[in-house]
């Protein structure tokens, strides 16, 4: 090891040389780095990590993955976030195929809320994908859309399917489809129905930072899905009011996903970054 033995040292340098690594080498505890982050298992290094790519849902931005990036990156991990312009499915699916076809080796794909719709049609094909893990997340059948995966399943979203203006501030934008508008969440229902479990004020700006959604979005129809292909994982927050459970177990089962179940809302990523990264890596262990 570097040309140099702990046990015999031949100079005063030498000697200095291998106390100081034996102090290093022995300073952390066991699974621990010595700055105090996890140390990664002598299993974890000997095999090819897969890439992490997290997609964000819709009224939202890739620093809600911000706790799992973090927790990720220490543990050695290559993490991406995906671009999602929440145009509709079939504009951000095409974006995300073309983002993961730039990736080379295994690729585990997390997705929350509405980006479970846009990996479920993007990863179908792609060979190097190995897991899904849906958070939160819509896993829809070809030819669902999300109003139908909303209607009936008591979802804080749901009265917008007869009154948009109940739950949407709608603004219109430039070269959208006929009928289309972009639609923000009043924070009425997004502080109650979206950020249930977080503290009031991060509550409070998150209502405001909030990206748009087109309002096409909601009624285009997912295509053939990759979850009928590939492994699938979920996590599922038992007060999510926006997929609320029972639709979530639906969706799920049918995915035959390995589903972990935590007391969070429908923001688990923001909120418990911890136990939605185990799941991740619990995925990623599957790729060796």
């Amino acid at each position: 090891m570097l040309g140099i033995s702990l046990r015999r040292p031949k100079t005063i340098a030498a000697t200095l040389v291998a106390a100081t690594l034996v102090t290093v080498l022995g300073s952390a505890a066991p699974g621990v780095s010595a700055d105090g982050g996890p140390r990664p298992s002598p299993d974890e290094g000997r095999r090819t990590k897969p890439t992490i790519v997290l997609v964000h849902g819709a009224w939202a931005d890739g620093s809600s993955w911000s706790g799992e990036v973090r927790r990720l990156q220490a543990r050695g991990f290559e993490v991406q976030v995906a671009p999602q312009p929440s145009r509709g499915p079939t504009i951000d699916s095409g974006y995300l195929k073309d983002f993961l076809s730039t990736i080379e080796g295994p690729i585990v794909l997390a997705a929350h809320s509405y980006g479970g719709f846009v990996v479920s049609d993007a990863a179908t094909g792609n060979s190097n994908v190995k897991a899904l893990v849906f958070v939160d997340a819509f896993a829809p059948d070809k030819g669902e859309t999300v109003e139908e995966l909303t209607a009936g399943s008591g979802s804080v979203l749901e009265p917008a399917l007869t009154d948009p203006a109940s739950v949407f501030k709608l603004v219109p934008f430039p070269g959208a489809p006929e009928g289309a508008v972009d639609a923000y969440v009043l924070p009425k229902v997004f502080i109650p129905g979206f950020a249930n479990g977080l503290p009031r004020r991060q509550a409070e700006v998150l209502a405001v930072t909030q990206t748009a959604l087109a309002t096409n979005a909601l009624g285009e129809p997912a295509t053939e899905p990759a979850w009928k292909t590939i492994p699938v994982w979920a996590v599922i927050g038992t007060e999510d009011r926006v997929i609320p459970p029972a639709r979530q177990e639906e969706m799920m089962k049918r995915a035959g996903a390995d589903i972990t179940r935590i007391d969070a809302g429908h923001l688990g990523l923001i909120s418990h970054p911890g136990e939605v990264t185990e799941v991740i890596l619990e995925a990623a262990r599957t790729t060796d």
